[in-house]
């Protein structure tokens, strides 16, 4: 982990789709289906959540919601 000022936050930075899909299947998600450009992954409790596949990355928009739908703090992900 970088070394922070006190009070300084960690940017959010996009990231590619490929390390977005082995984050989620480290946190227990399988790929159940995909259709066209989007692959949904769900976890043993049911919880269902789309990745974009057709962009090479994942905005910062995107993956906040992402992490928001997932149950995560920031600090949790970082």
């Amino acid at each position: 982990m970088p070394f922070l000022f006190p009070g300084e936050a960690m940017k959010l930075r996009p990231i590619p789709v490929k390390r977005a899909i082995a984050l989620l299947k480290k946190l227990g998600y399988k790929e159940v289906r995909q259709r066209g450009s989007h692959l949904v992954m769900q976890n043993d409790k049911g919880r269902i959540i789309v990745v974009p596949v057709h962009a090479k990355e994942i905005g910062v928009g995107l993956l906040r919601a992402m992490i928001r739908e997932l149950g995560l703090s920031r600090e949790t992900y970082f």
